[in-house]
């Protein structure tokens, strides 16, 4: 795999985002060496902090294969950046990573801790309300990322995977569980025994502990 776009967006208005109709979700590529930390990329701005950002959300991370597809299926072209990915990685189908894969961009080192939800900011960006379920329904949801270690990353760069070893969760499973009305106390213990995101992992030991409760 290599990497084929590193993006970056300032902050701009956008009517029916959330919060204060803020957003960093419009990036741009560019050319010139990044130095990628747990914080992030620099200069990229991230308005709704609520959801999004934060260590275990640092990069989020698209691949060519789903931009080819939404390209087909929308009927025109989509450049890297816009569903508002740091990182636009070629060969890469984002459903067929797990939680806790690693990708190595150089000294760079990203595990895989969640997919990305559509939210009305996105729909609000592709100037469609309905995206939110069309987003849903193609299962192609991109990968948030934790830094496990910083390093610099530019356009052109190789980068190979390391599956994560023993049992864990695929990104689709974890999309798709998103959306179930409950889990089974396994699922939620597999879930909890995974490298998820701290966001998710509040989410699944509140839903785990009202089970319990019963």
């Amino acid at each position: 795999m290599q990497l084929i776009s590193v993006n970056i967006g300032r902050e701009r208005s956008l009517p029916g985002a959330k919060l204060s109709g803020g957003t960093g979700i419009y990036k741009l590529p560019v050319e010139t060496p990044v130095r990628v930390t747990s914080g992030g990329l620099p200069g990229d701005v991230i308005c709704d902090t609520k959801h999004h950002g934060g260590p275990d959300q640092a990069v989020y991370v698209y691949g060519a294969v789903d931009y080819r597809w939404w390209s087909e299926t929308l009927g025109y072209e989509l450049s890297p950046g816009t569903f508002g990915e740091n990182l636009t990685i070629g060969e890469l189908e984002s459903a067929r990573l797990c939680i806790g894969d690693i990708l190595h961009i150089g000294a760079l080192q990203l595990q895989v801790t969640s997919p990305r939800m559509p939210c009305v900011t996105l729909a609000a960006r592709m100037g469609d309300a309905r995206f939110i379920n069309q987003f849903r329904q193609a299962k192609r949801p991109g990968l948030y990322c934790r830094v496990l270690q910083g390093g610099q990353v530019q356009v052109g760069a190789p980068v190979q995977l390391e599956h994560l070893a023993g049992e864990t969760i695929t990104i689709l499973e974890m999309f798709r569980d998103y959306y179930a009305p409950k889990l089974s106390e396994a699922r939620l213990r597999l879930y909890l025994a995974a490298p998820i995101s701290v966001r998710a992992r509040l989410e699944k030991e509140k839903q785990l502990h009202k089970l319990l409760e019963k």
